[in-house]
């Protein structure tokens, strides 16, 4: 079976998309749509065999497209994606998922209710880097996960429909919930708006997970430096991932303050028998950049969404996880608006 696929929105991300759904294997780039004319033709000199048209309808009520992927401005996000599920398309949308869980709630209705694949584009669950990272965290190698920190901050890319937050921490907060396998319980976050009133160039998050995991988020695309990194901090060892780096993606440090419970003391003193002394050590062992084999993210995430609807299965970044981020985003508007922290609506239900 070959998926026929419509890639919808051919600007800033859309020629990436593009390109990477021509080249995964058991797909054919159909289509090609875009309301920008002169966008629509550049790119489609690029894909001689898809058919060009700038009307997201005759997309949707074209029988030879199997899926739709959608990578538009995030206010059209649930419109588009809902007509297209009611069309009986398979839908890849690019993040967020949509403006509200109770939007993310309606798709992923819809799409269990036609049996049909829905995926968010959290491109960095295919990062090889990110991957590493899970496992080390899953097999226990970095040991108690105390808490992680997280930085994505550049020059450019401003945005006139959503604040920094809404653009860049869904890709932060998709991996922080797939490492700890679970939502945020409840967010703080601070911003300030420089360049356009109402939208917040930069801002601080401090997220709570379950188990006690704290985490915090710094966002900017008004900074001078290009930096995507974060680190997770273990009893046992600490981590880095460090996606701007060329040949140092993951730093594993064996590093760590030991509690070691001493007892000679108490052997001494006779009638204090129940005597215990702890004693902190700080601990400094190897540093080691493991190799990792890195396949483009974005082609991976794509061939993930082809296979799924080929087989049936769920797309690693399903509708849930997409749900997850946007309830965590909008706690974290909240935030923003009140100034506290806020719970998490529905978190870990």
């Amino acid at each position: 079976m070959t998926v026929r696929i419509a890639q919808v929105g051919l600007g800033y991300w859309g020629p990436n998309l593009a390109r990477n759904l021509a080249t995964v294997e058991d797909a054919e780039l159909t289509v090609l749509c875009d309301s920008d004319r002169e966008a629509l033709e550049r790119i489609g000199r690029q894909h001689r065999g898809a058919r060009l048209v700038d009307d997201f309808a005759e997309v949707v009520a074209n029988p030879d497209v199997d899926a739709i992927v959608i990578s538009t401005p995030v206010a059209t996000h649930f419109q588009l994606a809902r007509d297209a599920l009611q069309a009986g398309k398979h839908v890849m949308v690019e993040k967020p998922l949509a403006t509200s869980s109770a939007e993310c709630e309606e798709l992923i209705r819809t799409a269990d209710e036609r049996d049909l694949r829905l995926m968010v584009g959290h491109v960095f669950l295919y990062n090889a880097a990110v991957e590493r990272v899970s496992e080390y965290i899953s097999s226990g190698e970095l040991g108690e996960v105390y808490y992680a920190y997280s930085q994505r901050l550049n020059l450019g890319q401003i945005r006139h429909d959503v604040n920094a937050m809404w653009n860049f921490a869904p890709h932060d907060l998709s991996v922080l919930c797939h490492w700890f396998g679970a939502e945020p319980s409840s967010v703080l976050a601070h911003g300030y708006s420089y360049i356009q009133p109402g939208i917040e160039d930069v801002v601080f998050m401090s997220l709570d997970f379950p188990g006690g995991i704290g985490a915090n988020v710094h966002i900017s695309w008004l900074d001078p430096l290009k930096v995507r990194r974060m680190t997770v901090v273990g009893s046992e060892k600490m981590v880095v991932y460090d996606d701007v780096s060329a040949d140092a993606k993951i730093t594993l440090y064996d590093k760590g303050v030991t509690r070691r419970l001493r007892e000679p003391a108490s052997e001494r003193l006779g009638d204090f028998g129940s005597f215990a002394e702890f004693q902190l050590l700080l601990r400094a062992g190897d540093v080691v950049i493991p190799r990792v084999d890195f396949v483009e993210p974005l082609k991976r995430e794509c061939q993930d969404f082809v296979d799924c609807i080929r087989t049936g299965a769920m797309p690693r970044a399903d509708g849930m996880q997409g749900l997850h981020v946007v309830r965590a985003l909008e706690a974290a508007q909240r935030s923003l608006a009140e100034g506290q922290r806020v719970a998490v609506d529905g978190a870990g239900g």
